[in-house]
């Protein structure tokens, strides 16, 4: 076959509102110079590349000129489908699959009062990053990454520069469904499945769960003001710094320990079911959830006054003991909670909870229907994209302990750790076991690149540390920074490469991860999980 030569083509320009104005257009003076036409005093959007029937681009064929004759790309490659490969035409047919780059997103923060304050929070300064704005002595909790509509992304129209024009990442989606890839769309629509986020956590966050997908539409219709989501929430924590969390329930061994060393709890509850607790054979499943919801249960729905006696109690004895002996690590933990929420019951119910410490580079996944309270520390969370929290708990939100006590599991022993499998020299990917998300980490040494395959699933990459570049085919790299974030879209492969001088640049930012030396070009990716596509 006699190879072909590349093709000219002259393409379409979108004259939304939205856009920079006459020569102040890149979009304007870059589609002049490809059409031949002349810039006119309006607004100049988007130059569109590719098949679309939106917005086609022509095939020219007198070289690059623009008086040559033309046809339609779209029935250009329809004629000549050996251009695009056979795998391509196997799964997409004679048509282009692709956007022609990534896009860069502004996003929103949230200043809930148990985020770190100012500086002191990696949320912050990624989002000042990110955003432009300036950091203020305000409690800075989380960065969203996505289209959930209590945090919509941006989409930015001008490369990364926060001041860009923009529109909502989940209209542009919608928009253009394609970046998703087609088994993507079939299963969740024109929307990303997940949410990315950055968790800055000074304040213990509630005892909470989040529902399944039988009980979310549930609570949802009964309560839209409170449960504003009729989808699920798992979710997976991935450490940046040290990273303390309260995850479900203890062993039945520990749990008969706890309780023999905590009268205070034993008093509150009633020795009662107590006993059968502490007699009950392990063997039987059935009766160890019976009796564990019985009790966490009566100790949840316990009345205010006698909570708050008996957190007192054990406060006192606890502090006198502290001159005699050395307290457990759940004992230091629960005086630690009871500075922070007073003669609240999640004090007791922590010592029915794992506490999990993980170092930087490990990662905690969280099912439905399973109770958990982060503690201490920065993260990066996935999820899928929905905001449902059931609280019962450490918090001034509004509780639900009934549902909460009902809709748990009550399954026990210690969560599974992920370390991260190695899929190449510099990247690990965090796998759980959900189709909606999975988290790629990627550290860079000075100077050295790695490529990402293309996949057919969406992406969002966040850089968190350091300085470098991205590049797209042939095209010409585009510079990265510290608290940039972009989504690629299904089908595009992309090479990331460390600055040459990234040590002594990112010596200059807030190094997010501990851990890392400051030469370390740091990034994470949320894409859907491989299970799935």
């Amino acid at each position: 076959m006699k190879p072909l030569k590349p093709v000219f083509l002259k393409c379409t320009v979108q004259k939304y509102e939205w856009g920079k104005r006459g020569e102040e257009s890149v979009a304007a003076r870059i589609f002049s110079r490809n059409s031949g036409c002349p810039i006119e005093d309006k607004p100049y959007a988007e130059l569109w590349m590719g098949t679309h029937d939106s917005g086609p681009s022509l095939v020219l064929f007198s070289d690059s000129s623009l008086d040559s004759e033309f046809l339609p790309l779209k029935e250009w490659l329809s004629r000549n489908p050996e251009v695009l490969g056979n795998r391509v035409v196997r799964r997409w047919g004679a048509d282009l699959p692709f956007l022609f780059k990534p896009v860069f997103l502004k996003c929103a923060v949230q200043k809930y009062e148990w985020g770190k304050r100012g500086e002191e929070s990696a949320a912050a300064r990624i989002f000042s990053r990110n955003s432009g704005c300036p950091i203020e002595d305000k409690p800075y909790a989380e960065l969203w990454m996505g289209t959930h509509d209590s945090g919509p992304s941006l989409v930015l129209f001008s490369g990364s520069s926060p001041d860009s024009e923009f529109l909502p990442l989940k209209e542009w989606l919608s928009q253009n469904p394609e970046v998703l890839g087609d088994r993507v769309v079939r299963r969740w629509g024109a929307g990303l499945p997940f949410l990315f986020k950055v968790l800055s956590v000074a304040k213990a966050l509630s005892i909470q769960a989040h529902p399944d997908k039988e009980l979310a539409p549930v609570l949802h219709k009964e309560r839209p003001d409170i449960y504003k989501d009729p989808n699920h929430k798992p979710e997976m924590a991935l450490a940046l710094t040290e990273f303390e969390a309260l995850c479900g329930f203890i062993d039945l061994e520990e749990l008969k320990g706890v309780l023999g060393s905590l009268p205070e709890i034993v008093n509150l509850v009633g020795n009662e079911a107590v006993e059968e607790l502490l007699n009950i054979d392990r063997s039987d499943a059935k009766d160890v959830k019976a009796a564990l919801q019985s009790v966490f249960t009566q100790l949840m729905s316990a009345k205010q006054d006698a909570v708050s006696e008996t957190v007192l109690e054990m406060k006192s004895r606890l502090i006198k003991e502290k001159q005699v002996r050395h307290l457990t690590t759940k004992e230091q933990l629960a005086l630690r909670l009871e500075e922070q929420y007073p003669n609240d019951v999640g004090v007791l119910s922590s010592f029915f909870l794992n506490y999990v410490k993980l170092n930087p580079g490990e990662a905690l996944y969280l099912d439905a229907n399973e109770p958990h309270a982060y503690i201490y520390g920065d993260c990066v969370e996935c999820m899928a994209t929905s905001d449902n929290v059931v609280r019962a708990g450490l918090t001034p939100k509004y509780r639900d302990v009934e549902t909460l006590c009902s809709m748990l599991t009550y399954k026990q022993g210690y969560p599974n750790i992920l370390k991260g499998a190695e899929v190449s020299e510099y990247t690990k990917s965090y796998q759980p076991p959900f189709d909606e998300f999975e988290v790629d980490q990627c550290c860079l040494p000075a100077g050295r690149s790695t490529t990402f395959s293309a996949v057919q699933k969406p992406s969002i990459f966040i850089v968190l540390n350091g300085h470098g570049s991205m590049k797209i085919g042939s095209e010409d790299e585009i510079l990265l920074t510290t608290g940039n974030i972009f989504l690629v879209s299904a089908g595009m492969e992309i090479i990331l490469t460390a600055n040459a001088d990234s040590a002594e640049s990112s010596s200059k930012d807030n190094d997010t991860n501990e851990n890392n030396k400051s030469s370390t070009f740091q990034l994470c990716r949320a894409v859907v999980n491989s299970r799935f596509v």
